[in-house]
C-alpha cells in the first residue's frame, strides 16, 4: 500500500485554490504517476482510507481514482487501485521544454490587438457603430430566431441560407451591376474566409498571385498561408500598374485588386486599366479576386461598377463584407464565382468550413428585403462625408507638419503622409500610447521596395465633433516624438 502522507502538504491541496477539490487531488495523482513516484503496481489507499487522511469527502477521492482510471493511470483490481505501466518512459520534463518547430509560413502573422484596442479612434475600417439601427436589426433577429425550426441548429448548407444568397445577388445587380444570381454566391464568415476559399479552389501551392503594393494585409496573409508566391505590384494613382515585362517574367494565377477603393491608398482603377486587366487575365488563364470592401460608401458620385460586370463570363472572384456597411461582430460576408465553378466551390467550402449560423443568415436576409440595408447605407454616406470633411479641418488646423492628404473619393480612411524625419511607426506606437490608432502605412508593405511613410486613419466612427480633440493628442504624439532629436541636436 502506498505512503500518501505527502499529499497533506502538496500547496494544490490546500484551501483557497479556485478549483474543484476532486480535479485538484486528480491532478496531484496524475503527475505522481508520470513523474515516477508512484510506480507500476504500487496500490492506491482505498477511497475511505484517503479520505479520512486528508480530511475530505469520499466522494471527493472516489471522483478523482475514477478519472484517473478513465484515463488509464490507474485500474481495479482484487488489490484495489493500482497504478499503471505506461508505455512511454516515466520522466520528468521540465516546464517550458522546447516544443515542436512551428510553420514557417507563420512566422510572419504578428499578434492581433485586443478587442479594445480595435475601437480607438482612427483605427481603420471600423464603421460608426453608435449610427447603427439597432433597433430594426433587433427586431429582424427577434422574428428570425421565433421562426427557427429544430432543424436550423444543425449544419447548414455550404453556400448559405437561400434567402441570404437570393438578397445578396438581388442588391448586388442593382446597387453594383454585378452579374450574378443567387446559384453564385457563397456566404462566408467575412473575406478572410472569403479570400482562403479563392485561393484554395482557384490555384495550387507554389503558384503566384499578384497583390497591390501597398496593399491589404489580409489577403497578403491569406495568398501566403496557402502557399502561393505573392508578388508585389506597385499602386499609383490609377490604381493596380503592372509593368508589361511582369506577365512574362512572373505570369499570375491569381491577382488581388481592390479596384474601387485601392487598399489603403485610395485610388480608383481607370476604367482602361480595368478592361486590359481583365483581357490579359483571361490571355494568361490567371483569376481575378476584386475585393470590393467599401465601394457603397462613395462620396463623389454613385458607387462604381464592379469589374466583375464588365464582361460576359470574366474570371472574376468578386468579394464582399457587411463587417464595413453593417458591423465587424455580424462575420459575414460573400464570394460571388461564376456558374461554372461555383458547384466546385461549394463542396470545397463544405469540406473545410461546415456552415450555420441559420437564424443570423435569415435575419440579414429580411434586413437586406425590407430596405433597412439600404436605407442605413444612404445615412451612412451623409455621416461619412461630414465626418471625413471634420478630420481635415482638424488637420488643417492642428497639424504642423508638412504632408498630403491622399483618398477621400470613398471609404471610411484617409491617409495622412509624414516627412522623413517623422517615422510613420514610431507615430502610431506614441500614438497608441494616447488612446489613439492609426496604422503605420509603410505595415502594407507586400513584399516591394518601401519608401512609404504615413499613417492610415480611419473617420468613420469618429464624432465630427471630436475630430479636432484626437488630431490634437496626435500632434502631440507626434512632438514626442521629436523632442527627443531637439534636445540631441541641442546638445
Amino acid at each position: 500500500m502506498s505512503d500518501l502522507h505527502w499529499l497533506k502538504n502538496d500547496p494544490l491541496l490546500l484551501p483557497g485554490v479556485p478549483e474543484p477539490l476532486q480535479r485538484r487531488l486528480y491532478r496531484v495523482l496524475r503527475e505522481a504517476v508520470v513523474e515516477g513516484r508512484l510506480q507500476a503496481g504500487a496500490v492506491l489507499p482505498s477511497t475511505r482510507a484517503l479520505a479520512g487522511l486528508l480530511k475530505i469527502a469520499r466522494n471527493t477521492v472516489l471522483h478523482a481514482y475514477e478519472q484517473l482510471a478513465a484515463e488509464g493511470y490507474v485500474q481495479a483490481d482484487r488489490q484495489g487501485t493500482v497504478v499503471c505501466a505506461l508505455e512511454r518512459p516515466r520522466r520528468t520534463v521540465p516546464r517550458g521544454a522546447a516544443m515542436p518547430p512551428l510553420s514557417r509560413r507563420s512566422a510572419g502573422f504578428q499578434r492581433p490587438r485586443s478587442a479594445e484596442a480595435q475601437l480607438q479612434p482612427f483605427v481603420p475600417g471600423n464603421p460608426a457603430l453608435d449610427a447603427f439601427p439597432w433597433a430594426a436589426w433587433q427586431r429582424v433577429s427577434a422574428r428570425a430566431a421565433r421562426q427557427a425550426a429544430w432543424r436550423e441548429a444543425g449544419y447548414r448548407d455550404a453556400a448559405g441560407e437561400p434567402e441570404l444568397r437570393q438578397a445578396i445577388a438581388t442588391y448586388l445587380r442593382a446597387s453594383r451591376g454585378v452579374d450574378c444570381g443567387p446559384g453564385q454566391v457563397i456566404v462566408t464568415e467575412g473575406t478572410q474566409e472569403g479570400l482562403a476559399l479563392c485561393a484554395l479552389l482557384l490555384a495550387d501551392a507554389g503558384d503566384t498571385a499578384w497583390i497591390e503594393h501597398p496593399g491589404y494585409g489580409g489577403a497578403f496573409a491569406a495568398l501566403r498561408a496557402a502557399g502561393l508566391h505573392c508578388v508585389p505590384v506597385t499602386v499609383d494613382a490609377e490604381g493596380m500598374s503592372p509593368p508589361a515585362a511582369l506577365w512574362q517574367q512572373a505570369p499570375p494565377r491569381l491577382i488581388y485588386t481592390t479596384p474601387s477603393h485601392q487598399y489603403p491608398l485610395g485610388s480608383v482603377l481607370s476604367l482602361p486599366r480595368r478592361l486590359a486587366l481583365l483581357a490579359r487575365a483571361r490571355a494568361h488563364g490567371a483569376w481575378i479576386l476584386e475585393d470590393d470592401y467599401d465601394s457603397e460608401f462613395r462620396h463623389a458620385g454613385p458607387p462604381l461598377a464592379a469589374m466583375q460586370g464588365l464582361e460576359p463570363d470574366a474570371p472574376v472572384a468578386y468579394l464582399g463584407t457587411f463587417s464595413k456597411t453593417l458591423f465587424p461582430g455580424l462575420r459575414l460576408g460573400f464570394v460571388v464565382l461564376p456558374a461554372a465553378v461555383a458547384e466546385r466551390a461549394t463542396g470545397l467550402a463544405g469540406a473545410l468550413w461546415p456552415r450555420g449560423r441559420a437564424t443570423e443568415q435569415r435575419a440579414l436576409a429580411a434586413f437586406i428585403d425590407e430596405g433597412h440595408f439600404t436605407r442605413h447605407l444612404r445615412r451612412m454616406r451623409v455621416l461619412y462625408a461630414e465626418r471625413q470633411q471634420a478630420l481635415r479641418e482638424a488637420l488643417a488646423r492642428h497639424w504642423r507638419w508638412p504632408g498630403t492628404v491622399l483618398g477621400g473619393d470613398c471609404g471610411m480612411h484617409l491617409v495622412l503622409s509624414l516627412p522623413d524625419d517623422l517615422p510613420d511607426v514610431a507615430v502610431a506606437r506614441a500614438a497608441a500610447q494616447r488612446g489613439l490608432g492609426p496604422r503605420a502605412l509603410s505595415a502594407y508593405g507586400t513584399g516591394g521596395p518601401a519608401g512609404f511613410n504615413g499613417l492610415v486613419m480611419g473617420y468613420a466612427h469618429v464624432p465630427a465633433d471630436r475630430a479636432a480633440d484626437h488630431v490634437q493628442a496626435l500632434a502631440t504624439a507626434a512632438s514626442d516624438i521629436q523632442a527627443p532629436k531637439a534636445k540631441a541636436a541641442r546638445t
